[in-house]
C-alpha cells in the first residue's frame, strides 16, 4: 500500500481548524471578515500665530506685570487716536476756513462783480445811445471799464474753475458772447452816430442778448460760486465729535488705571499718568474751545457778512437792470411790448416796475440786516435816493407817454434834477454798503480761522506727550515687579 510522502499534506482550508492557530489570524464567528488593524495616531495640528498669541496674552493676564502692559498699551494707542483724529479733523476744517477767507468768498465776490459790470456796461450803452452825436465822455469811459472788468473777472474765474465742471462751461459762453455783444453795441453807436435809425434796433439787440443770454450766464455762475462757498462753511464749522468722543475716552481709562494703581497701592498720584491726564485734558479743552471760538467767527461772518452781502448784491443789479429798462424804454419809444392778463405794456417800462419792486424789498432786508450805524447809514441813503428815483422817473414817464421826448430825456439823462443823479447815488450808496460789509465778512471769518491755527499740530504734540506719560507712568510701576 503507497502512502503519499508527509511534505505533501495538503494545507487546511480556509476557515479552518488549523488556519484559526496560525498566528497573527483570528477565526471569526460565522466566517465574518476580521477588522483591519488600528491606524497610527494623527499628528497634533500646530495652531495659528494668532491664536499662539492670544494663549500668550491669556496667560500674561492672569499675572498682575502682564496686565499691567496691556493697560500700557491700550492707554497710549487711545490718547495717540485722539491725536491723530483730533488733527485729522482739525486740518481740514482749518483748510475749509481758510478757503472760505481767501478763495470761495472772492470768487463769489468776483462772480457778482461780473454780472454788475455786465449790467453797468448794458446801462452805460443805452445812455451813450441817449445822447446821440453829443456822447458823454464819462459814460463812454465807464462803459469801457464796464467791459474791461468784466473781461478781467472771466479770467480769474476761468483760472478757478474745475475742468470739466458746469463753471468752466458758463465761462467759456461768456467768454464767447462778450466780443459779440461789444460789437453790436460799436455798430449801434456808429449808425446813431451818423444819424440812422437803424442804430436802435442794433442796440435793441445787444439788450436782447445781455438780457436773455449773458446776465442769466453770469447768474448761473454766481450761484455756482455761491455754492461753493456754502460747501466751504458746512465743511469748516461742524464740531469735531469723533475726535471729541476719543478724548472723552482716554479720559476716562487713565482715570481709571489712575484709580486701579491708588487701591492697589495706596499711592496717590502716579507721575506719568497724572502728566498724561494734564496733556489729554489740555489738548480736549484746546479743541473744544478752539473749535468754539473759530464757529462764532465764521457764523458771525456769515450772518453779518455774506447775509449782507448777497442782499446788497441783489439790491446793486435791480438798480442797475432799472436803469438800463429806464434809458431803452426811450430808446425803443415803445417798439417792445409785453402783454400781462390781456393787457398791453411798454416791456421796459414793464421791467423797471419789477425791478424797482425787488430794489425797494433788497434794501429793506439790508437795512435790517446791518447791525451798526456803518452799514446802516448808506443803504438809509440809498432807500432815500430810490424814493427821489421813482419820483422823477413817473414825471419822466409822463412826458414820454404824451409824446413830449425830449422833455423825457431831459428829465433822465439831462444835466439837472435827471433820474440819472438819483441812481447814481442810489449805486454810491449800496457800493460804500458793500464795501462796509466785505470788511465785517473778513475781520469775522479772519477771527475763526486764526481761532483754528496750529490746532492740528498743537493736539498732536500733546496726544504724543499724553502717550508717553501713560507709557512711562506703567513703565514706573513695572519696575517694583523687577
Amino acid at each position: 500500500m503507497t502512502h503519499p510522502p508527509k511534505s505533501s499534506a495538503a494545507p487546511p482550508p480556509s476557515g479552518s481548524a488549523g488556519a484559526a492557530g496560525a498566528p497573527g489570524i483570528r477565526a471569526q464567528p460565522h466566517g465574518r471578515p476580521a477588522p483591519a488593524a488600528p491606524s497610527a495616531p494623527a499628528p497634533p495640528t500646530r495652531r495659528t500665530a494668532f491664536a499662539e498669541g492670544a494663549e500668550r496674552v491669556r496667560a500674561a493676564a492672569t499675572t498682575e506685570p502682564g496686565r499691567l502692559r496691556i493697560i500700557g498699551a491700550v492707554l497710549a494707542l487711545l490718547v495717540l487716536g485722539f491725536g491723530a483724529v483730533a488733527a485729522w479733523q482739525t486740518s481740514t476744517r482749518a483748510a475749509a476756513a481758510d478757503d472760505v477767507l481767501h478763495r470761495s468768498q472772492p470768487l463769489s465776490f468776483g462772480a457778482a462783480g461780473i454780472y454788475r459790470s455786465l449790467a453797468d456796461a448794458n446801462t452805460a450803452a443805452a445812455g451813450t445811445f441817449l445822447a446821440g452825436g453829443q456822447e458823454n465822455a464819462k459814460t463812454r469811459d465807464q462803459y469801457e471799464k464796464d467791459i474791461r472788468e468784466a473781461a478781467a473777472g472771466l479770467v480769474t474765474a476761468a483760472a478757478n474753475a474745475e475742468p470739466g465742471s458746469a463753471a468752466e462751461a458758463t465761462v467759456a459762453r461768456l467768454n464767447r458772447l462778450l466780443p459779440e455783444y461789444k460789437g453790436l453795441v460799436e455798430r449801434a453807436r456808429t449808425y446813431n452816430r451818423q444819424g440812422y435809425p437803424v442804430g436802435g434796433a442794433y442796440l435793441r439787440y445787444a439788450d436782447e442778448k445781455m438780457q436773455k443770454h449773458m446776465l442769466p450766464a453770469a447768474q448761473a455762475l454766481y450761484t455756482t460760486e455761491n455754492r461753493r462757498l456754502d460747501a466751504d462753511y458746512g465743511d469748516a464749522t461742524p464740531y469735531p465729535w469723533a475726535a471729541i468722543a476719543l478724548g472723552v475716552l482716554a479720559l476716562a481709562a487713565l482715570g481709571w488705571t489712575q484709580h486701579r494703581v491708588y487701591r492697589r497701592t495706596n499711592r496717590v498720584l502716579n507721575r506719568g499718568l497724572v502728566a498724561a491726564t494734564a496733556a489729554t485734558t489740555a489738548a480736549l479743552l484746546w479743541l473744544v474751545v478752539g473749535h468754539a471760538v473759530a464757529r462764532s467767527g465764521l457764523d458771525g461772518s456769515y450772518a453779518h457778512g455774506i447775509r449782507s452781502l448777497n442782499v446788497l448784491h441783489e439790491a446793486r443789479i435791480a438798480a442797475l437792470k432799472a436803469r438800463g429798462n429806464e434809458n431803452l424804454s426811450l430808446v425803443a419809444r415803445g417798439a417792445d411790448t409785453v402783454t400781462v392778463a390781456g393787457q398791453t405794456y411798454d416791456a421796459h417800462y414793464y421791467d423797471f416796475d419789477k425791478d424797482m419792486a425787488v430794489l425797494r424789498e433788497a434794501l429793506s432786508e439790508a437795512a435790517r440786516l446791518a447791525d451798526d450805524d456803518a452799514g446802516t447809514a448808506p443803504v438809509t441813503a440809498a432807500q432815500s435816493d430810490t424814493a427821489v428815483w421813482q419820483r422823477r422817473h413817473a414825471a419822466a414817464r409822463a412826458e414820454d407817454e404824451n409824446g413830449n421826448y425830449q422833455q423825457a430825456l431831459d428829465k433822465v439823462i439831462g444835466a439837472k434834477d435827471a433820474t440819472a443823479e438819483c441812481f447814481d447815488g442810489v449805486d454810491r450808496g449800496l457800493e460804500r454798503a458793500i464795501g462796509h460789509e466785505r470788511a465785517e465778512f473778513g475781520r469775522a471769518a479772519g477771527d475763526g480761522r486764526d481761532a483754528l491755527a496750529f490746532l492740528p499740530q498743537g493736539t498732536a504734540a500733546l496726544a504724543v506727550l499724553g502717550a508717553a506719560g501713560s507709557v512711562a507712568g506703567i513703565g514706573r510701576r513695572l519696575s517694583e515687579y523687577r
